[in-house]
């Protein structure tokens, strides 16, 4: 299979980032990179072009590293809100991903922010504050604090007070208490009878 070199204008998933210059498939080259302006081939007048492209991509990074840093600064004092329904109980329906945090933030602060760029080692099934990782750029990390609260207000019944403050005990448990008061009342019938 021939190889052909080619210089990168735009980042590529799997292949390289812009102005690489990377060793590509002829075919893949002629047919797809080339027709859809993602690469350029390797010519004298286009290796004098690789500068201008590598210094796009310098300047292209810095911005965005800076953009993150500060968007990081300031994401970290804020507390996000999600509402969410649970049961009469407080049990959850459902989960908090990546993707409602995401829709939260935009909905309430106007930040726009790739699912993919909230960190979560799995859904958040539980209400309360939680301290979420966001990865923002490769060397940009910061922490969200989300706070989930239900839609619908635990009720307390005056009955659940009462049942919680004395435990019930099972069947089983009386018997053997009564038994326990009926033994020694029969003993003492015996030993009258025995007299």
């Amino acid at each position: 299979m021939a190889k052909t070199e080619v210089i990168l204008t735009h980042n590529i998933v799997g292949l390289g980032g812009e102005s690489d210059q990377v060793k590509v498939a002829a075919g893949y080259a002629r047919n797809y990179l080339f027709p859809q302006g993602l690469a350029i081939p390797v010519t004298g007048a286009n290796k004098r072009r690789l500068e201008v492209l590598r210094q796009r991509r310098a300047e292209r990074e810095a911005h965005e590293f800076n953009t993150m840093s500060e968007l990081a600064k300031s994401i970290t004092k804020l507390t996000c809100l999600v509402k969410v329904k649970t049961g009469d109980d407080g049990k959850m329906f459902g989960s908090v991903t990546n993707g409602t945090i995401a829709d939260e933030l935009k909905h309430q602060f106007d930040i726009s922010l790739e699912k993919k760029k909230i960190h979560l080692d799995h859904p958040i099934r539980t209400t309360g504050e939680h301290e979420i990782e966001l990865r923002l750029h490769p060397e940009v990390k910061a922490t969200l604090k989300v706070k989930v609260e239900s839609l619908t207000p635990v009720v307390v019944s005056a009955e659940a007070v009462g049942s919680q403050e004395a435990p019930k005990t099972e069947k089983r448990g009386r018997r053997v208490e009564a038994e326990a008061e009926a033994k020694p009342a029969a003993k003492a019938k015996k030993a009258d009878k025995a007299k």
